[in-house]
């Protein structure tokens, strides 16, 4: 646990968090677990089947003893849908974490910049610990940092896009001013997309569709565990300045002629 990933006074070996919505089975999802190594996974509590009580969901397939379950309020439109989400979500797991989500646009997935604040404010009333979705904007990432939510979560790209990250200058500017852990969210397509957002210096990455949707769901978690790892510890390691001209490998200076 030495580079432990710390939120809301909790350890986690793992920098590589999971999402469960899309897979073709609960059996290649958990084995994506597994091979990921990872520690924390998302349900999205409204699409959970809680009319029939008898009936399995998703929440009862997952080993608790294993994995921290985040609740989280995909599917909200508004911030008081978002909230009694939340709400539901403590009351069927016992967490007060939710992973906030508040969409302002249903094509993009986009999320609502003033609807996340201001459920986020309210949930963080309420003693919610909260990880907000966010779109890569530094100023509303610092906004909930100074209202107390436990991480900030900005995108690489839209949902589930495999877009990865096109542009990094906004994301690096949250991670320069960030107070709490920066997990990039969304839009990953591969395992070099995860190790880049590493190397800039995000603290972890969620992953869902690109692990969910391969060919081979627990080989890509196992490659994305990998591609975290990689760009943890180059980030760690401190890269090399660019430079316009080359440098050459084994310099002239001091070479006998």
């Amino acid at each position: 646990m030495d580079d432990a990933l710390e939120i809301a006074g909790k350890r986690f070996r793992s920098r590589l968090l999971l999402g469960t919505g899309k897979y073709r089975s609960t059996e290649e999802m958990l084995a994506a677990f597994e091979a990921a190594g990872t520690e924390i996974v998302t349900v999205a509590i409204r699409r959970l089947d809680l009319d029939n009580p008898t009936r399995k969901t998703l929440l009862d397939e997952i080993d608790w003893s294993r994995y921290t379950v985040l609740p989280n309020t995909a599917g909200c439109y508004t911030a008081d849908e978002a909230v009694r989400v939340a709400r539901l979500g403590r009351e069927l797991t016992g967490s007060t974490w939710v992973k906030l989500e508040v969409i302002g646009d249903p094509k993009y997935l986009l999320p609502d910049t003033a609807g996340t604040l201001e459920a986020a404010r309210r949930l963080v009333r309420e003693e919610f610990a909260v990880l907000p979705y966010i779109a890569d904007d530094p100023i509303l990432a610092r906004q909930l940092q100074e209202i107390g939510t436990v991480t900030v979560m900005p995108l690489g790209s839209p949902i589930g896009s495999g877009q990865g990250i096109p542009y990094f200058e906004r994301i690096k500017i949250i991670v320069e001013q960030a107070r709490v852990p920066v997990v990039v969210d969304a839009g990953l397509g591969a395992p070099s997309d995860a190790s880049l957002a590493m190397e800039v210096g995000a603290d972890a990455c969620l992953v869902n569709t690109a692990i969910a949707r391969a060919e081979n769901p627990a080989q890509m978690a196992r490659a994305f565990g990998l591609g975290v790892e990689a760009g943890r510890a180059a980030r760690q390691a401190g890269r090399i300045p660019r430079r316009a001209y080359a440098e050459a490998s084994s310099p002239l200076e001091g070479v006998v002629r």
